[in-house]
């Protein structure tokens, strides 16, 4: 694989373990080094770190931290430049996600929901934009395909998930000509991890609904990432559905 990225310096938030992962390993294939923020996943994160780092050595760090702290999102790009010395790209990965049942939402919901796929990205990528100008580097946001086509019972994730893609065009906006701003929007990629998402019935009814009629990889979204991060000089605001189709037919 060539190295597009050599010399390039990549944070990937939540970046430990399915999809946040895939991104990681495909960043650092073409070259980049990658910082690997999480929160819980502490296991994943340092096996995902040896191996990286086995196949080229010092390439990659980990940072610890709940993204609600919003007080130390700054810490958390300032620890990255100081450890590479420079920041290219900023992918806003981590995510919260939960049902929120009209009637039954709390704030303490709300807080995490809006918290961590919107409030984050968006004070990260304040924080990182300065040293992204100077690089002229770039943001990609992981949004949703359900962030224009809402989920029933999802009413905060899908607010949030809106947010993140009016975020990342208003972002594209403010932070050009230096700094592209871009987002893919993942379909049925893998499962999410709940015993909700566990009956068959229901996720064949998905798989169904998507023109391709078969779950995604988490790999199939690192490429998407891959290409606007290394092959797409002239895109910016946009957000690319990889959904195997569904959402033209939702």
């Amino acid at each position: 694989m060539d190295e597009t990225l050599s010399g390039k310096v990549v944070f990937v938030t939540g970046g430990a373990k399915r999809v946040g992962a895939a991104i990681c390993r495909l960043l650092h294939a073409r070259g980049a080094q990658v910082m690997v923020h999480h929160r819980a996943s502490v296991d994943e994160a340092r096996a995902l770190q040896a191996d990286l780092n086995a196949r080229r050595a010092d390439s990659v760090a980990l940072v610890q931290a709940d993204l609600l702290n919003g007080a130390g999102l700054q810490e958390l790009v300032k620890t990255t430049i100081g450890r590479f010395g420079r920041l290219d790209v900023l992918v806003n990965n981590a995510s919260s996600f939960f049902p929120t049942l009209v009637g039954d939402i709390t704030e303490q919901a709300w807080d995490d929901l809006i918290g961590t796929n919107l409030k984050a990205p968006l004070f990260l990528s304040q924080a990182a934009a300065p040293e992204l100008r100077k690089r002229h580097g770039c943001i990609v946001n992981i949004v949703d395909i359900h962030a224009e086509f809402p989920m029933k019972n999802y009413v905060v994730y899908t607010v949030a998930k809106g947010g993140l893609l009016a975020l990342t065009r208003s972002l594209a906006r403010e932070l050009g000509p230096e700094v592209r701003v871009n987002g893919v929007a993942p379909g049925a990629i893998m499962w999410p991890e709940g015993e909700e998402w566990s009956d068959e019935l229901s996720r064949q009814r998905i798989l169904n609904q998507s023109v391709l009629k078969r779950v995604g990889e988490p790999n199939d979204i690192a490429k998407a990432v891959d290409f606007l991060v290394s092959a797409a000089p002239y895109v910016t605001g946009q957000v690319i559905a990889v959904d195997g189709g569904r959402s033209i037919t939702l």
